[in-house]
């Protein structure tokens, strides 16, 4: 049977065409207009010619290139950039979904397969987006006798609860969402929470195989939290700071993973297991248990909870490079910027813009960003390859592993940390 293949009309095509740039102007008068107007209302404005910039006056210079670097460098330095896209949840989303493509090309060259490969001209690079509209599109089912409040609220704390584990993490010199002298206690109680959402998604849905894997989640994250704490004693032990940023500065000589390896294997093998990475993946073992405490989500509520897993990725490994890897130290690879835009600003037309100290963006801040997410790339490749290797463990060798194994090593590595400490070789006064 022959299938004619339908006929290209011009008329159709023009219509479709006029279309959608009909909507397009409709939303962007109706939506994108009132929007980037409110968010001029809420950002500090900088003074032009002893002047305060006003919303409207901003929004005119916005269209005007030569004339929009104080607007735009008044967003980029305002605290809405700052936790919606740079260093907040905008950058972890991207590096998440980067991690999630990137991961199922890596298990399937590891094992033989093609992977995604269709969507998009280059090695199906448009999967991703393929499969968010997918879930954006799919039917949400929530079981009969499950608990409906709960088990729409958990997914949404869950997503909540990774930004704000992210919004602790330095990126670069002074470009953190919230920078606290007691950063790391921060991290240590934000991580406190997945465990409670874990076990209410899994009793939420009130059906066996959620329930199974919710528990065996929480064995498997509270038998590790311990070590994983213990195991960064060490690092707070030679500084003297809880505040993340201090932290990195400390490392400017010096990486801690040099004097504490132990310590640095001992939060990895943690952050698996935090994670539900394989061989630590008995909560979603799918040979198993079908998809554990995920197999009643669908539609966009699974997609929140694979956003908020990924984004916790990130954070964990962004938090490994800070501890252990010096977090944006290294060599200035970046040019600096011209010494006239520095000293006098940038002319453009009728008036120059005079840019304080320097322009939008420093070399230590570029500098530091391109360290900073080489090495945070780099850690997130190390786990991913676990799971292309490794089996999955049983339940007891599981426990076995956090209760006994890694806290005895923990403790080695804090006795290690008190020996460079009390010898002078490192901390406040050493040698180093």
């Amino acid at each position: 049977m022959s299938v004619i293949a339908p006929k290209f009309r011009l008329g159709y095509f023009l219509k479709s065409l006029t279309d959608n740039i009909f909507w397009i102007i409709v939303l962007l008068t109706l939506v994108g207009i009132p929007a980037i107007m409110i968010v001029l209302f809420f950002i500090d404005l900088p003074v032009l010619d002893g002047t305060l910039l006003t919303p409207f006056l901003a929004f005119t210079m916005m269209f005007h290139p030569e004339l929009a670097v104080p607007v735009v460098k008044s967003l980029l330095y305002s605290d809405f950039f700052r936790i919606a896209a740079f260093p907040g949840f905008g950058f972890a989303a991207l590096l998440a979904a980067g991690t999630i493509f990137a991961e199922r090309k890596l298990l399937a060259k590891l094992q033989l397969r093609v992977g995604p490969f269709y969507c998009g001209k280059f090695e199906g690079i448009l999967q991703l987006m393929a499969d968010g509209l997918k879930l954006i599109s799919k039917e949400i089912i929530i079981p009969a006798k499950a608990d409906k409040p709960i088990f729409w609220t958990a997914p949404i704390l869950f997503v909540a609860t990774a930004a704000a584990f992210v919004s602790l993490i330095p990126v670069a010199p002074g470009w953190v969402v919230a920078d606290l002298d007691v950063g790391l206690l921060a991290v240590f109680a934000i991580i406190g929470f997945f465990p409670i959402i874990t076990i209410l998604s899994a009793w939420s849905a009130n059906s066996k195989f959620p329930f199974i894997g919710g528990i065996r989640a929480l064995h498997q994250m509270v038998s590790f939290e311990i070590p994983l704490i213990l195991s960064l004693l060490g690092v707070v032990i030679l500084t003297g700071t809880l505040n993340l940023s201090e932290i990195v500065e400390s490392q400017s000589n010096y990486w801690f993973i040099v004097f504490l390896p132990i310590g640095a294997i001992v939060f990895f093998i943690s952050v698996l297991a935090e994670l539900e990475r394989i061989p630590f993946d008995l909560p979603e073992a799918e040979s198993e248990i079908v998809a554990g405490w995920l197999t009643e989500f669908s539609g966009m509520i699974y997609g929140l909870v694979q956003l908020g897993s990924y984004l916790k990725l990130y954070a964990f490994a962004a938090l490994f490079v800070v501890l252990f890897l010096g977090g944006w130290q290294g060599p200035m690879i970046v040019p600096p910027f011209p010494a006239e835009i520095i000293t006098h600003g940038i002319e453009a037309g009728p008036i120059t813009v005079q840019v304080p100290g320097l322009p939008i963006t420093t070399q230590e801040m570029l500098n530091g960003t391109l360290w900073f997410t080489l090495k945070t790339v780099a850690v997130i490749f190390f786990i991913l390859i676990p799971r292309g290797v490794f089996p999955r463990i049983r339940i007891d060798m599981l426990l076995s592993i956090g209760w006994n194994k890694l806290i005895a090593l923990a403790f080695i590595n804090i006795f290690i940390a008190l020996g460079l400490l009390y010898a002078g070789v490192l901390g406040p006064g050493g040698l180093l």
